[in-house]
């Protein structure tokens, strides 16, 4: 249900004005609809994949906002020495001077997501036709560097909304989630942020981090060590996606 036709069923109901069950109501539908932007697992406008049910130790590491010139290749480097493949949302103006890292990482096996070229604050208030454009140009801008995107995408900010809904649905994607949320990005004690990632680990896991970071290599190799130490393995999101444990 959209907000037009609540308050369109609102009116009807209460027709001499909402009172305070009307806009008890309204502020319920309200928090509802905030809620289901910005919680991508709610699933409301569309379904994103943030973990498998299963009860096999296997899990997935993904990675926003890259590439990065300098830390990007230590993220790979550490990957590379584990064996372990990731995923990696880019954004698409980011790409332009770093096209060797995103050859890089497609020739280590990764799987390369679609993350908005512009990554901007407004993403979300873009219209329909804006939103478009810009995934469409972080598309063809991965294709002429390496190969067609993977039609994975995760959205900036891990915000759904209706023109987010309506622009994944017209251009096919596989929208990624998380079940397992780093806060890298803000927390400044990177052995906190392993503890946090590390004591959440869970079967099917889906775990966010964020390769242009100067701790994020760090990050990741104690994460990689603690996880398998727990009896974990890793896949590719697109690979546990599919698995039949």
């Amino acid at each position: 249900m959209t907000g037009v036709s609540f308050l369109s069923m609102m009116s009807t109901l209460f027709p001499f004005g909402l009172g305070a069950w009307g806009l008890g109501l309204l502020l319920l539908f309200t928090a509802f609809l905030i809620h289901a932007s910005f919680s991508i697992s709610s699933g409301f406008y569309v379904r994103a994949f943030c973990r498998r049910h299963t009860k096999e130790k296997l899990i997935a590491l993904t990675f926003d906002d890259g590439p990065h010139p300098a830390y990007t290749p230590q993220v790979l480097d550490v990957l590379k020495q584990y064996g372990v493949k990731a995923a990696f949302f880019v954004i698409g103006e980011r790409i332009a001077g770093n096209e060797n890292i995103l050859e890089r990482t497609c020739m280590e096996g990764h799987l390369i997501g679609n993350h908005s070229f512009t990554h901007k604050n407004t993403f979300p208030l873009f219209g329909r036709a804006k939103m478009v454009f810009d995934l469409c140009l972080c598309d063809s801008t991965i294709a002429r560097t390496v190969a067609p995107c993977s039609g994975w995408f995760r959205p900036p900010f891990g915000v759904i909304n209706p023109n987010v809904a309506k622009a994944v649905k017209m251009l096919k994607y596989q929208v990624a989630g998380w079940s397992i949320r780093s806060l890298d990005t803000v927390k400044s004690d990177k052995d906190r942020v392993v503890k946090r990632v590390v004591s959440r680990l869970h079967p099917g896991a889906v775990i966010l981090l964020h390769d242009p970071l100067p701790d994020a290599p760090y990050i990741l190799e104690q994460v990689i060590r603690q996880a398998v130490g727990k009896g974990y393995r890793f896949a590719r999101i697109d690979e546990l996606e599919a698995s039949d444990v």
